[in-house]
């Protein structure tokens, strides 16, 4: 029988909703949570919960951002970067949203983040975290799978280089869910992502309170590379539409000369890759901007090992551990 890794309590989990400003699930489910929201005094003891509204000027305003993409804010690089009076409002707030969750790659950083969007995109419910080894992220996500359909996508970045909310804890990951338009909430889509987030802090209690988590694997969509839509060489517009046998095919396998796009004549252009790949985030609202038509990704088997809390006397151990490493 594989061997137990024990990892530490996961004692401050924050939710986070309106990282975007007009994901308006998560928006909702913020202010919803907020409502009952347990005072200090009465703080559960098996985990602490901080909820937060990320981007509250942009919720004001029902935009995604009001000068910046605040998701894309969270780089080593933009975090600790310089400040003055032309500082966009979202990297000022990515800053003190740092301070309060943070600071990122620190031990005082909040054990776990789960941060809340929506997609235009038919993607169903997906968690998308920036490891494909991370046991706490993976094995919540098993949890998950028991009860609700829900996928797992990998962003293969480097820690420092990560630029979401999500990579400011120890642990995170985004929940993402869709397809509902931006601006707009859908009951049914509101309500999965309120039972997403119930069974991950179900699981965190669970996981508190020591017990073990049996090992075994999961399917993983590991980002391999965005595809633009076709750009007139000159102006720069797009020039085809995502096709309609393509449209809302999330995660169904691309496979090369398989219809890609429509342009706007009416020709069929066809994807050109080598291997096929499962596409996602197809023809989301708001990537227009960022040249993304859609994302394509490699499907793959990742085996976990069974887990379970630290004993308070180990996890003691390696508080003395990490002093005396800080002291040589």
């Amino acid at each position: 029988r594989a061997k137990v890794v024990h990892l530490s309590r996961l004692s401050r989990v924050a939710v986070c909703g309106g990282t975007h400003g007009n994901e308006l699930s998560g928006v909702y489910l913020v202010r919803e949570l907020q409502k009952t929201e347990k005072p200090l005094e009465e703080e559960d003891e098996l985990v602490s919960v901080l909820v937060v509204l990320s981007n509250p000027r942009a919720v004001q305003q029902c935009r995604r951002y009001t000068e910046t993409d605040l998701n894309r804010c969270f780089t080593h690089a933009t975090l600790n970067g310089p400040e003055s009076d032309k500082t966009p409002y979202e990297i000022t707030r990515s800053r003190e949203l740092n301070s309060l969750l943070g600071p990122k790659g620190s031990p005082e950083a909040v054990d776990l983040i789960c941060d809340l969007h929506n997609t235009t995109a038919n993607m169903g419910l997906c968690l998308i975290a920036y490891s494909d080894h991370d046991w706490i992220c993976l094995h919540i996500f098993r949890y998950l799978q028991a009860n609700i359909p829900v996928r797992y996508i990998h962003f293969d970045f480097p820690p420092k280089e990560a630029y979401s909310l999500e990579s400011v804890g120890k642990h995170g990951f985004a929940i993402e869910i869709g397809p509902q338009p931006h601006g707009v909430v859908r009951s049914n889509i509101y309500t999965t992502m309120k039972a997403g987030v119930q069974h991950v802090m179900d699981w965190v209690r669970f996981f508190n309170s020591g017990t073990i988590f049996e090992g075994g694997s999961v399917e993983v969509y590991t980002m391999v590379k965005n595809i633009d839509y076709p750009r007139d060489s000159e102006t720069h517009s797009i020039t085809a539409a995502i096709h309609p046998q393509l449209q809302d095919q999330d995660f169904c396998l691309l496979h090369p000369n398989d219809p890609l796009f429509q342009t706007f004549s009416g020709e069929t252009l066809r994807y050109k890759g080598k291997e096929p790949l499962y596409p996602f985030f197809i023809n989301e609202c708001a990537y227009y901007e960022k040249g993304i038509a859609l994302s394509l990704a490699r499907r793959k088997c990742v085996k976990m090992p069974p887990i379970q809390v630290k004993t308070e006397l180990e996890h003691q151990e390696n508080e003395w551990e990490f002093a005396s490493e800080e002291d040589e």
